[in-house]
């Protein structure tokens, strides 16, 4: 009976001792439980801020385009205080390049100016003509006649044939007609001309003092001095025909006209025509046919008649 009590408390101890190692054993599960749940917690919500973190610091597509955007403001800033700093040196460059062209523009203008003064320059010239001189009629001198009554006794009558001799210059004074016509010239003339009529045989002494003193022969001449306009046509062409419309000649007559009045000088107007070739450099020659007119007699005495010829001339 008390081995069946001793058994019986035994097996309650031994069930007492089994529940308590059960429920130490449940509480330390627990509490280890319990102690691991937050250190789990706190893990994750650590890694959770780590990704969070992550996530803030990498830079996103936004940041990204932000950043080239930032980068190209930043070069276009650059290029602008570049082009900034270049500016007054490519002004600079702009008026020294402006002051060239005019200075360029400036030259040419006065080597075209030189080269037409040049090329005028040889517009000018010096001749010389000759050739045949005639008369419209023979120059009734105090040889001919005394008084216009009739021929004198042992007088021979004057030719109207001769030639003549001269010299002038022709001076450029504009290229185009003071703009009035293109490659048309006008020049100015001083022209000296000596014609030379022959000799006649005078009687003039021997009719007044004594029939018996011998007769004498003279030349009859006369000194023509013209200034007159020249218009020449092509300029600059080696052919240059010209024309005189109209000038004015200063006749002075050798001898002079009759006995009782003695005058010498005559006016009259003078026409002409003619053509230069250049032949070379600045040698040119030419031919002219002349007219002198004068709207009366001087003292019975005919100063009308015309000059033929050739010319050699030299440009300057």
């Amino acid at each position: 009976m008390t081995s069946n009590k001793n058994k019986l408390g035994l097996s309650i101890v031994l069930a007492t001792l089994t529940m308590a190692g059960a429920l130490v054993s449940t509480a330390v599960v627990a509490e280890d439980a319990a102690t691991a749940a937050p250190k789990a917690v706190k893990h994750k919500v650590a890694k959770h801020k780590a990704a969070a973190k992550a996530v803030y610091a990498a830079p996103s597509k936004t940041d990204m385009l932000e950043a080239q955007l930032r980068a190209m403001q930043d070069e276009v800033a650059g290029l602008r205080a570049q082009v900034n700093a270049t500016a007054p040196v490519a002004a600079a460059v702009s008026v020294d390049t402006q002051k060239v062209q005019d200075l360029d523009a400036r030259m040419a203008t006065v080597e075209a100016h030189s080269a037409k003064h040049a090329s005028k320059a040889k517009n000018h010239m010096i001749y010389f003509r000759g050739g045949y001189a005639g008369n419209d009629s023979s120059m009734v001198a105090t040889t001919n006649y005394a008084n216009g009554v009739g021929q004198l006794t042992g007088t021979t009558k004057g030719q109207k044939d001769g030639w003549n001799f001269g010299a002038g210059i022709d001076v450029s004074l504009t290229d185009n007609m003071f703009g009035l016509m293109n490659k048309t010239e006008l020049l100015g003339e001083l022209d000296l001309n000596y014609v030379d009529l022959g000799t006649f045989t005078s009687g003039l002494t021997s009719t007044i003092v004594t029939k018996a003193l011998p007769t004498s022969s003279a030349s009859q001449s006369m000194l023509r001095i013209t200034a007159a306009p020249k218009i020449k046509f092509f300029e600059g062409s080696k052919l240059r025909p010209w024309i005189i419309p109209a000038g004015f000649t200063l006749n002075i007559i050798s001898p002079p006209s009759q006995a009782n009045t003695i005058t010498e000088l005559m006016p009259a107007m003078h026409f002409g025509t003619g053509v230069d070739y250049n032949i070379w450099k600045s040698i040119y020659v030419g031919a002219d046919v002349r007219y002198n007119m004068a709207f009366g007699t001087l003292n019975g005495t005919n100063v009308n008649g015309l000059t033929a010829g050739g010319s050699l001339g030299f440009g300057f």
